[in-house]
């Protein structure tokens, strides 16, 4: 329909000019181990990844990632894709009491619900963007579905998954809570067994597994890893750092052959940054990536490998 075209174009040029807000819609998705809450900002791009969140311990979408996706210059990202929150299995604001004796799933009964939220909303591929928990969850997702994801941000990640089953055991007050502490599985990550996406790594430098990022750093294959360790950002970069984590992000999406002509931020141009950026085409887009930034004011060298290494 040529009007609804119109109406689609209109709305575009209005949201560029920031004169209309990004529409969202919450949905509850049945899946195999309970009902997921989901929330889903923008109207779609068949021709673009969905970004898909999964939040960390004790916290739900909102308050782990509003304070990142409200940020401002996070908006030009948002317009160009469909940004989808989970939360998982009753964590969304106002979710009922667990009833006694429920036994919450494993980390990877959670990442097995990825599929169905999927599947629920007809999206291909994913970018990933997970905290602690949920970036392990997002992990466990890409690695047993390589297929739908095309990139990976995983901040504060540990592939033991420590914290979430413990928090989880406490708050339902599970009998059985050593049980399900000890069925959490390691991801299994090492060069002959990893991700088929690019991933970024970022971390907070009082994070409390930050030794766990690293080590995780150290196991993927260093041409389509970065790793973002950020000073002053506490445990939560996502909240304490949101200028720095957008710009890292932007890159990142260029890095996938998105975005191209999107814009430096100020960040960028305030300030030292190197970025060297390669593509080669193997039939899906592959990429390989430097950024170096210091918050010195004098310029870092570049990393030996291509793997990212900032302090912000």
């Amino acid at each position: 329909c040529v009007c609804l075209q119109d109406a689609e174009i209109a709305a575009r040029i209005l949201l560029d000019q920031g004169q209309v807000s990004i529409s969202f819609t919450e949905h509850t998705v049945e899946t195999a181990h309970g009902v997921l809450h989901v929330t889903v900002h923008g109207t779609g791009n068949a021709r673009r990844p969905a970004i898909l969140t999964f939040h960390d311990v004790g916290l739900e979408s909102k308050s782990c990632f509003s304070t990142l996706f409200k940020f401002e210059e996070m908006q030009e990202i948002v317009k160009n894709f469909t940004v989808v929150h989970i939360d998982a299995l009753g964590q969304e604001d106002g979710a009922a009491a667990y009833p006694a004796g429920y036994q919450y799933p494993s980390m990877d009964q959670l990442a097995e619900t990825v599929p169905t939220v999927l599947q629920y909303f007809n999206f291909r591929t994913i970018i990933g963007v997970g905290v602690g928990a949920g970036a392990y969850i997002l992990a466990k997702f890409a690695m047993c579905n390589p297929e739908a994801v095309e990139g990976l941000v995983l901040i504060n990640i540990d592939a033991e998954a420590r914290g979430w089953m413990d928090w989880a055991a406490h708050k339902v007050h599970l009998v059985i809570c050593s049980v399900l502490i000890c069925s959490r599985r390691d991801l299994n990550i090492d060069r002959s067994n990893t991700f088929k996406c690019p991933v970024m790594l970022v971390v907070g430098d009082q994070a409390p597994h930050e030794d766990a990022a690293v080590e995780c750093n150290s196991k993927l294959d260093p041409t389509t890893t970065s790793f973002l360790k950020m000073a002053d950002a506490g445990g939560m970069p996502q909240l304490t750092q949101p200028s720095k984590l957008t710009e890292a992000f932007k890159y990142f999406i260029q890095g996938m052959g998105y975005m191209a002509s999107s814009c430096m931020t100020r960040l960028s141009r305030s300030r030292t940054t190197s970025l060297s950026s390669s593509y080669s085409m193997e039939g899906s887009r592959s990429r390989s990536r430097t950024l170096s930034q210091s918050s010195q004011g004098g310029q870092m060298p570049p990393s030996p490998s291509h793997t990212m290494e900032v302090s912000c």
